[in-house]
């Protein structure tokens, strides 16, 4: 059972916060100071950050922070870019970057820069090309690749040998996705997110428990062992601290179509309770599914749950 990690996305701040968001130096220090391990950041377009600049800030503000990005879009970025940026970035750092990657979902972004927005599966094939390519370069600083989506030969780049590989995660939807992801991730983190909403930035939400205990027992049977020497990510769509869960859950699910209630106090992908209630649920995913790195997007709501669970035999 792998240890808990916790990464803060974003800027900390409460999604209904006024005024502007803090200096990215600022949230760094906070989030490490509070016990994170990891400051992550999105990459989408229009947004006020960027999926690397932000993260080299943090880098130079700190001293053990790790960064990554949750997710990288593939399609917006061709994989020796992306590993050239990365790699610099944990060499200069001393090894403390993750890159997190996803297939792209969002088709007025990619209206917005006339990029065709492909079916799925052609998209998250292109992704696991890039998931090939990324390994290799990580890991050895080259890689021949020939596929319908890159076609690489000797290409490479500089690498420090006495650091670790850049760690992968990707983040998937689906059994088939999710096991082919797992040749060459070091972290996956499943999605369980259903249809996009035409704004591109909603989506519905398949939360039931009983699909993810059908999802992780297939997987199961497909990896072996590598199952259990995989990282398991969820990001954490909301955290709320209240000492009414059940009317908590009730109130979000009135909003929310394709969740229940019942799911909503349940799924690892949500966190409702008292800050002793949410240690006890993280506890409980960690046992039933596996997963102990969590993604959230608030930091002071999130630092009494992380000392409490810091403090476990």
């Amino acid at each position: 059972m792998h240890p808990f990690r916790f990464a803060l996305q974003g800027d900390g701040r409460p999604r209904d916060a006024d005024g502007p968001p803090p200096p990215v130096t600022e949230t760094a220090r906070r989030a490490e100071a509070a016990g994170f391990d990891v400051l992550s950041c999105w990459d989408h377009l229009g947004s006020p950050w960027s999926a690397i600049a932000p993260l080299a800030m943090a880098l130079g503000a700190t001293d053990r922070l790790r960064v990554a990005t949750a997710v990288l879009n593939n399609d917006f970025r061709h994989p020796i870019e992306v590993a050239r940026e990365f790699q610099c970035l944990h060499d200069l750092s001393g090894g403390r970057v993750e890159v997190g990657l996803g297939a792209g979902h969002s088709a007025p972004e990619y209206a917005s820069i006339g990029l065709p927005f492909d079916p799925p599966a052609v998209r998250k094939e292109r992704m696991m090309s890039s998931l090939a390519v990324l390994h290799s370069l990580f890991h050895t600083g080259a890689a021949d690749h020939h596929d319908e989506h890159y076609d690489l030969t000797g290409a490479t780049v500089a690498r420090r040998e006495d650091l670790p590989p850049v760690r992968l995660l990707a983040g998937v939807n689906g059994r088939r996705w999710l096991a082919r992801a797992a040749e060459w991730a070091d972290v996956l983190g499943p999605t369980m997110l259903g249809r996009t909403h035409a704004d591109g930035a909603r989506h519905d939400v398949r939360f039931e428990p009983r699909r993810l205990d059908e999802l992780m027992a297939g997987l199961r049977t497909d990896l072996g062992d590598r199952m259990d020497e995989l990282e398991w990510n969820a990001l954490v769509q909301m955290v709320i601290v209240t000492d009414d869960r059940e009317r908590a859950a009730a109130e979000l699910a009135e909003g929310i179509p394709t969740l229940d209630a019942a799911d909503a106090l349940e799924t690892p992908f949500l966190a409702i309770g008292t800050h002793d209630e949410i240690a006890d649920h993280w506890r409980m995913v960690r046992e039933r599914w596996g997963f102990s790195y969590f993604t959230v997007r608030s930091l002071d709501e999130v630092v009494p749950i992380i000392e409490t669970l810091r403090a476990d035999p």
